[in-house]
C-alpha cells in the first residue's frame, strides 16, 4: 500500500494562511512544528520540529506564479470526532476561511456514519475535516 508522505499547499498570502492553518489543525489535535525560509509545516505533536514530522506544508509556488486554489483538488484530514471537525471550521471560518458546507452528517438525512464540513483556505484551496462513527 503506497500512503502520502505529505502534501504542499500554495500560499498567495503566507501570513493569512498560516494563521488560517495554525486554528484549523490546533482543532484537529496538530502543531506548527517550523515556519522558515518560506515554509510553513505541520504535524502531530511530538519533540521533532523538523520538515520529516509534517503532514502539510505551505509555501509560495517556486515558479514564482502567484498560488490559486485548484480547481477539482480537495484535501481531506481525518478529525478524531465530530466535535474536532465543528472547532476545525470554525477556527477556519474565524480566519479568513470560506464555507463550502457546513459541519454535518453527509448525506445529510444520516445520524451516523460520515461527519463532514468543507471549507476554503484564503487562497482559495478546498479542503474537507471529518469523523467517522
Amino acid at each position: 500500500m503506497t500512503k502520502i508522505g505529505y502534501v504542499t499547499i500554495g500560499a498567495r498570502d503566507s501570513d493569512a494562511s498560516v494563521k488560517f492553518y495554525d486554528a484549523v489543525f490546533k482543532a484537529l489535535g496538530d502543531e506548527r512544528k517550523f515556519s522558515e525560509g518560506g515554509w510553513t509545516g505541520y504535524g502531530a505533536p511530538s519533540d521533532d520540529k523538523s520538515a520529516m514530522a509534517c503532514h502539510t506544508m505551505l509555501c509560495k509556488p517556486h515558479n514564482g506564479k502567484e498560488a490559486v486554489g485548484g480547481n477539482g483538488i480537495m484535501i481531506s484530514y481525518l478529525a478524531p470526532n465530530a466535535d474536532a471537525v465543528k472547532a476545525a471550521h470554525a477556527g477556519g471560518m474565524a480566519n479568513g476561511g470560506t464555507d463550502e458546507g457546513a459541519p454535518g452528517f453527509r448525506p445529510p438525512e444520516a445520524t451516523s456514519g460520515f461527519y463532514g464540513a468543507y471549507l476554503r483556505d484564503p487562497t482559495g484551496n478546498k479542503i474537507c475535516l471529518f469523523a467517522v462513527g
